[in-house]
């Protein structure tokens, strides 16, 4: 292409630059964090958050309607223990009981807050007969944890659109209604599952057991949805999820998990397959391990026995920028090294300091000359003749490739990726001006090629924003 074409590209350029206004929109239900209500969300849950949350932007910015939703693991035995745990921290506060020494229960410091709250609350409460108080304080605690959690993923910058309960979806009795739909397509049948190699036995039992053919649909092994003492497995109640979810009609289902959850992909999408009978697309996405690093060591997640590096105390230490832009810095099925030294230095080592360096240089430039683009028109951009300048413009026409790739592949590390090599194109630009005056972008004697220079970087600007914005992540107006 000859430089006019790209000229001419340049002044295209606007706001909603990237935007594939001729991409078929799309329904699509993103589920991510999905964290137990046991607890404050840990390091762990920051990656698979951050990775679905701004997947989530990614796909409704380029067009797309998207559902954001949260599932509440509230039924079951982890459910349980949690619980019974409260309850004997409520005894200890209130009657100096011993909090007994079972390690099935939750011994963070965080268990004994939740108690107190319960307490402040409910100063009428009778929390004598555990069983009878059950379902009761069994509400309280799920409340208090979404709580903790939903105070998390605010600080994170993560809102959901909806919140749905597994203990809801037992209830409205959707896992017999989804056994009813396998059993009828002949999916389902009796019989007893070899025992798993290795320690993974998950509803595994020797004796007989309901069981759903997802063999047929791609899976390694046919699953359990009902024990033999008739109660239902943890994947029955998943089915009757994914029912839910293929029963509001949307055109795309994308499950973000994290990499304890991985040997999940399949069941998941062998249920999806068999209620749908093939129509109904489903996608996994799996966020792998995260290690924190600081002055060259690695720090271990726990900082003592029940306490955990919370989300919250990387968010304060960090800032929630950091955390999410190099949340996503890495492709999510790589392993991802955090180093708190990298992400607080002031330097290009430091990709959300350059980033964000780098427009805020813009915004001061302009703000601090008090310059205005009036009419773009008007402006020759024939001035920009240099290579750097033609790279940057070659650059700045990536961006709508790279915002398509992203969201069709589900990759939304490739945006930070972008934006920094933007970022060192535009300040490799800026600091050329100060070894050679004829790449300077001010030049008060040469009225037009400032001009043409400032409509360059005020595009820089406008991409750099864009990007911050999918990635929300603040763009500063100074630094």
């Amino acid at each position: 292409f000859n430089k006019n074409f790209w000229y001419d590209f340049l002044k295209s350029t606007d706001i909603n630059f990237g935007k594939n206004k001729n991409l078929e929109s799309k329904h699509i239900l993103i589920e991510y964090v999905s964290a137990n209500p046991t607890g404050p969300l840990h390091v762990g849950h920051c990656r698979g958050a951050v990775f679905g949350d701004i997947l989530a932007n990614l796909l409704s910015f380029v067009g797309n309607k998207v559902v954001k939703e949260y599932y509440i693991n509230d039924y079951g035995n982890q459910i349980n223990q949690f619980v019974k745990s409260v309850y004997f921290r409520i005894l200890e506060i209130k009657d100096n009981s011993l909090f007994p020494d079972d390690q099935d229960l939750y011994p963070g410091d965080y268990v004994i807050d939740i108690a107190k709250n319960i307490l402040k609350k409910n100063k009428l409460f009778n929390f004598g007969n555990y069983d009878l108080i059950f379902n009761d304080l069994k509400n309280l605690c799920i409340e208090e944890a979404m709580n903790l959690i939903k105070d998390d993923l605010k600080k994170l910058g993560i809102v959901h659109d909806n919140f749905v309960s597994e203990n809801y979806i037992v209830n409205q009795k959707l896992v017999e209604r989804a056994l009813d739909i396998l059993k009828k397509k002949n999916y389902v049948y009796e019989g007893i599952l070899e025992k798993p190699k290795g320690n993974e036995v998950d509803d595994w039992e020797p004796r007989k057991q309901i069981l759903f053919k997802s063999t047929k649909f791609g899976d390694d092994t046919d699953r359990a949805l009902k024990k033999s003492d008739g109660s239902w497995t943890y994947f029955a109640n998943d089915v009757a999820y994914h029912l839910n979810k293929i029963e509001r009609k949307f055109d795309l289902l994308i499950n973000v998990l994290g990499a304890d959850h991985a040997g999940y992909l399949k069941r998941q999408s062998s249920c999806v397959s068999a209620l749908s009978e093939n129509k109904q697309k489903i996608i996994s996405k799996v966020c792998q391990l995260v290690k924190l690093f600081k002055s060259g060591n690695q720090l271990k997640m726990s900082k003592r026995a029940g306490d955990f590096i919370t989300a919250s105390d990387l968010i304060n230490e960090v800032g929630k920028d950091s955390v999410r832009f190099m949340m996503i810095y890495r492709s999510n099925d790589s392993q991802l090294d955090f180093d708190f030294d990298l992400v607080t230095d002031h330097s290009k080592e430091n990709p959300v300091f350059y980033v964000q360096y780098a427009h805020a240089r813009i915004c001061s430039l302009f703000r601090k000359n008090k310059f205005e683009i009036i009419n773009e028109k008007k402006i020759n951009l024939d001035f920009l003749n240099q290579e750097i300048e033609i790279d940057i413009i070659k650059k700045i026409a990536e961006w709508p490739k790279c915002l398509e790739l992203s969201a069709y592949h589900l990759e939304p590390h490739r945006v930070p990726f972008y934006l920094y090599e933007l970022a060192s194109l535009f300040h490799t630009y800026w600091n050329s001006g100060n070894e050679n005056d004829n790449l300077k972008i001010l030049n008060e004697n040469q009225l037009e090629l400032q001009s043409a220079r400032l409509f360059l970087i005020k595009k820089i600007q406008l991409v750099l924003k864009s990007g911050l914005d999918i990635l929300n992540v603040t763009a500063p107006v100074e630094m």
